[in-house]
């Protein structure tokens, strides 16, 4: 825990736009070897934001009405913020996302490593390291890749 806080330390002193260039190669290279459908860690502890517009498409595809949808999946906040309402998610199944073809953009984002700014995200980031073996693998590739030694171990 120790080491991944001085490493966020350490990156916030390089080029932001370096470290983005090192971030996305190794997610593109780490991605395509782990099978995020075998593994539903995220699923089982991340909350998720919808939008209106995917509560209407993920509705129609599971023939249920938006209303009747939104009643058994949704909560929405004072200010009008939507979320699924559990955690882990109503469409986990065995490790396996039942609306996977159809699944809400922040699934589909998620761990937004594809994403520019790295460094302005790498505190959510670093919350997921222990869950998400693409996380795990892009960032201990990355304390190698920019040669960040731990000086507290």
């Amino acid at each position: 825990l120790h080491e991944n806080e001085n490493f966020r330390v350490f990156l916030q002193q390089q080029p932001s736009s370096e470290v983005d260039k090192m971030v996305f190669l190794l997610n593109t290279q780490i991605e395509a070897e782990i099978d995020c459908t075998s593994c539903g860690a995220c699923c089982n502890g991340l909350m998720i934001n919808v939008t209106e517009q995917e509560t209407r498409e993920v509705s129609v595809c599971l023939n249920m009405s938006q209303s009747d949808f939104k009643k058994k999946y949704i909560e929405e906040s004072m200010g009008g913020q939507l979320i699924l309402n559990t955690i882990p998610c109503h469409f986990l199944n065995d490790k396996k996302c039942t609306i996977y073809a159809d699944r809400f953009a922040e699934c589909r984002n998620f761990p937004n490593l594809h994403k520019p700014n790295f460094n302005s995200r790498l505190f959510a980031t670093l919350i997921h390291y222990s869950i998400c073996p693409i996380i795990y693998n892009v960032v201990e590739q990355l304390k190698l890749e920019t040669g960040f030694v731990n000086k507290n171990s």
